[in-house]
């Protein structure tokens, strides 16, 4: 019969645990618009992250939709992580578009400056479509 200290094994597990669910975690960012009542919106419109989370941008309703970092709040090596973090981008800190409601884009979080990041949807833009990354440590 073997005897392990369960105790301590388990006391093991939860930390690893709890150091893996810190590190990332998965957050849902939905694209929506309402012509009729004029709304455009992301929701939330502010999104607190830390380096390694995982945002999805998901349009609902009223594709197409895109994201895009607004560039004067960046300094050259933030602007450069948040270009490396935005896979299969279709221009400087712009994701592609999601051209169907139910479309998704993902992307990881970078290791840059704690702050707040501006972003915006380009096709709404006009219709003040806009949203806030805030990074902390």
């Amino acid at each position: 019969m073997n005897h392990f200290p369960t105790t301590g094994l388990s006391l093991l597990f939860l930390a690893m645990s709890a150091t893996a669910s810190q590190a990332q975690r998965r957050q849902v960012i939905r694209l929506d618009t309402d012509a009729e009542k004029g709304s455009y919106r992301f929701t939330p419109n502010v999104v607190n992250a830390r380096p390694g989370d995982v945002l999805v941008f998901k349009a609902v309703r009223g594709a197409p939709h895109n994201i895009v970092f607004e560039a004067a709040d960046l300094n050259e090596a933030t602007h450069e992580a948040m270009n490396g973090a935005m896979l299969r981008r279709t221009g400087d800190l712009s994701s592609p578009l999601l051209t169907e409601d139910g479309a998704e884009y993902r992307m990881t979080v970078p290791r840059v400056a704690p702050g707040t990041y501006r972003f915006y949807c380009l096709p709404h833009r006009a219709y003040d479509m806009r949203g806030q990354l805030r990074i902390a440590k």
